[in-house]
């Protein structure tokens, strides 16, 4: 698989997976590759930055955005077979499906505002919140998906990003 950062004539990015190279330039020559927010399929490959391999020194998982939802009032886990509503990703002509993009991440942006980044201490700080080591807020940072899948087993509310985050401190 190769990850290609795209761009639509909107200057809308995303991100597309392909089996290769040459997978991206038959779909793209078919128009196959359009835009999630507005639906063009005048797409081209963008600057991205090169996927640079841990040190040996390092060890686990790249790091994923993850946040901390506020509590339900109540809602129960569902079921292990429950099923899930999914849809395409296809967008309509009336733009309805870009336009649902942009109100999901503007209540991403607006939950980010309310919540405290943490970098990579994320999962020790989650923990500490639902332990009542540390006071209750919401918070926002960077996690593996093996210690999101832990923190979930032990009880502890995380949801992954669904857009890009990047922190101030990190941003040109």
């Amino acid at each position: 698989m190769i990850s290609y950062d795209l761009q639509c004539a909107a200057a809308h990015r995303f991100e597309g997976w392909f089996g290769s190279s040459g997978d991206y330039g038959k779909q793209l020559e078919r128009g196959l590759i359009q835009c999630p927010v507005c639906g063009t399929a005048d797409i081209q490959k963008i600057l991205s930055a090169p996927n640079i391999g841990r040190k040996s020194s390092q060890s686990g998982q790249a790091p994923v955005n993850a946040f901390v939802p506020p509590p339900p009032e109540s809602a129960s886990p569902p079921n292990e077979g429950s099923a899930m509503s999914v849809m395409n990703n296809k967008p309509d002509a009336g733009g309805d499906v870009g336009k649902l993009i942009e109100k999901i991440a503007n209540v991403q942006k607006e939950m980010l505002k309310q919540s405290q980044w943490v970098g990579n201490n994320f999962a020790e700080e989650a923990r500490a919140i639902h332990y009542g080591e540390s006071a209750a807020r919401q918070i926002h940072g960077e996690a593996t998906a093996q210690d999101a899948k832990i923190l979930t087993e032990e009880g502890i509310s995380v949801a992954p990003l669904l857009f890009p985050y990047i922190p101030a401190e990190a941003k040109n």
